[in-house]
């Protein structure tokens, strides 16, 4: 059976003298277009919205009603790296300036950062440690993980609205077999990341 995330990292930075503990993880590294999003989440101990896990994992239902619960119990903050941040900082330096901006989105800092993956944004100036697989292992960053995640999906069937060719409501932006061809067909629009290969080589 599947590990489900737990408490425990925030439990430890609690026990350490850590009050407000968020969890940050980001959305939308992979895709031709769009921002990169990220989410900082400080879950209420007593109020945890059940089935939270790892938004990779989960149906769009589910992420969209777990998304609701998280705005409606905990602090929730959310920051974006648009495509040209994306394109002149690359896609990793931006990812933690969307990190470092949703944290900031919280209004009030937090005491300690749990950040999905295995690096610390260098700006983010807070107290944090880097959790490999932290959507699967902590319910803070798993929070993060689908808030993230949902934010972005629906800012690209917004987009979808505006260039219905490339069927960004369907892909979100990745490279699927319909987005190239379309990106092939009618070329790159202002929200595609030129730095990536398949944009920058139709370019």
């Amino acid at each position: 059976m599947a590990r489900r995330p737990d408490f425990g990292f925030e439990l430890a930075a609690m026990a350490r003298g850590a009050s407000r503990v968020a969890g940050v993880d980001e959305a939308g590294r992979g895709p031709l277009c769009g921002p990169v999003v990220a989410a900082a989440v400080i879950l209420d101990p007593g109020s945890v919205p059940p089935g939270l896990a790892d938004s990779k994992t989960l149906s769009a239902a589910a992420r969209a009603r777990l998304s609701a619960a998280i705005r409606a119990r905990a602090e929730c903050g959310i920051g974006l790296a648009s495509a040209a941040e994306i394109d002149s900082l690359n896609i990793l330096r931006a990812s933690h300036l969307a990190m470092c901006r949703a944290v900031a989105a919280l209004g009030r800092a937090p005491d300690h950062v749990l950040i999905d993956g295995n690096m610390i944004p260098a700006d983010l100036g807070l107290p944090a440690e880097a959790v490999v697989k932290g959507d699967a292992r902590c319910l803070s960053v798993a929070a993060a993980s689908i808030l993230a995640k949902v934010t972005r999906d629906r800012i690209m069937v917004d987009l979808a609205q505006q260039f219905p060719a490339y069927g960004w409501d369907r892909n979100m932006g990745y490279p699927t077999a319909e987005h190239l061809a379309a990106l092939k067909r009618h070329g790159p629009t202002p929200h595609h990341r030129r730095s990536f290969r398949p944009v920058h080589n139709i370019l």
